[in-house]
């Protein structure tokens, strides 16, 4: 660079957080694939703090900075004024870091606007289509007021993203607002795991979450003869302890360790009765597992055509694709090969491509178009 003339700014990105579930993946993979295209990303934690192995996963990437706040996410807030609190206090954050996009993941946050930044709110999920997917009647006082205050904040944002469109048909037809714009999550496949496969059959998530729906893979657990291995708390902040009866507990596990398992476990499943993307379904298929999913419309939106589909209300459907390709590893094989290909369309790449995209409706000067963008 010549003297005399200022390096560029660098654009600079304040994203919240929390540590419970996939939204820590989603933000790590997404500030990786900022830092690429040249920005910082101020990483603010929200709930719970990061295990060791998680904050080692954000330490590793460039141009990261990780504030653990101990302040409570939205839907562990106790009252309105909490989740006020928390907004007023990222805000101040925003403001501190110079931030030129405020990226929320939580839209609650924005409610009370105030944000000297262009704001983009993710739905990565919420309680009022939780309970429409999970429960039957009126939602309960304190699903209420966190929808309310979540639906004030999603007005307040200057735009909503979704992982898929049946997710942002969901949120758009539960709060009365504009269809968000979809950018499908991504991941990066974890370097290959050199393990045979075993006769087994494997989970992961949130098990406590009545969502994901454990009971019923617990159920199906009982009706074959090759063990069920479910990795993930059976208690959550606000759920559980989640009790099982035939499926093999295995507790939450380091990433490392959850593919370790893929690489070993010819079959993922996953009966879930809400997941809006459902990143531990793409990190088997990254793997190489076939895929046993409840039908429900984000896993057809996303896999339909590379998976087996089974009603989420009958664990003996699940039991008996279980057989089936316990039965025939080859077909089991072949199957496991198209989720893998599938996979190849949710990179981090492409999700970082596409929240760019919304970035730079914003911020054009600070967001240019990458070379790798205008070649694809």
């Amino acid at each position: 660079m010549r003297a005399g003339l200022a390096r560029p700014a660098r654009p600079r990105v304040l994203m919240t957080t929390d540590a419970v579930g996939g939204v820590w993946t989603y933000s790590v993979d997404l500030a990786q694939g900022l830092a690429r295209a040249g920005a910082e990303t101020t990483l603010v934690v929200l709930g719970p703090s990061p295990t060791p192995d998680q904050a080692a996963q954000a330490h590793a990437v460039p141009d990261l900075t990780l504030i653990d706040t101990c302040l409570p996410l939205d839907w562990m807030a106790s009252e309105l004024a909490e989740v006020l609190e928390v907004g007023a206090a990222v805000r101040g954050l925003a403001r501190g870091s110079g931030a030129d996009i405020v990226h929320l993941n939580s839209p609650a946050l924005a409610a009370e606007g105030g944000f000297a930044a262009p704001v983009i709110g993710a739905c990565h999920s919420c309680l009022a289509t939780w309970w429409g997917a999970v429960k039957d009647g009126p939602m309960q006082q304190d699903f209420r007021w966190r929808s309310q205050a979540l639906w004030q904040g999603m007005l307040a944002c200057d735009a909503l993203v979704a992982p898929t469109a049946a997710f942002a048909e969901d949120t758009a037809r539960a709060y009365e607002i504009p269809r968000p714009f979809v950018v499908h999550n991504g991941r990066r496949p974890a370097p290959p795991a050199l393990a045979a496969r075993e006769a087994m059959v494997f989970t992961s998530g949130r098990l406590w979450d009545e969502g994901k729906n454990i009971a019923v893979l617990d159920r199906a657990a009982a009706l074959i003869e090759a063990p069920l291995q479910a990795a993930g708390p059976l208690q959550g902040p606000s759920g559980g302890p989640v009790v099982l009866k035939n499926a093999q507990a295995l507790g939450r596990l380091s990433s490392e360790a959850v593919g370790r398992w893929l690489a070993r476990a010819p079959i993922f499943a996953s009966a879930a009765l809400y997941e809006p993307f459902g990143l531990g379904v793409l990190e088997a298929a990254q793997a190489g597992c076939a895929l046993v999913l409840s039908d429900i419309p984000t896993f057809r939106e996303l896999w339909d055509g590379a998976a087996v589909f089974c009603d989420p209300e009958s664990p003996e459907a699940f039991a008996a694709a279980f057989r089936d390709l316990l039965a025939d590893p080859v077909h089991a094989e072949r199957l496991g090969q198209q989720a893998r290909a599938r996979a190849g369309r949710y990179t981090v790449e492409a999700m970082t491509a596409g929240v760019l995209d919304l970035y730079r409706h914003y911020q054009p000067e600070l967001f240019p178009m990458l070379p790798a963008e205008a070649a694809a």
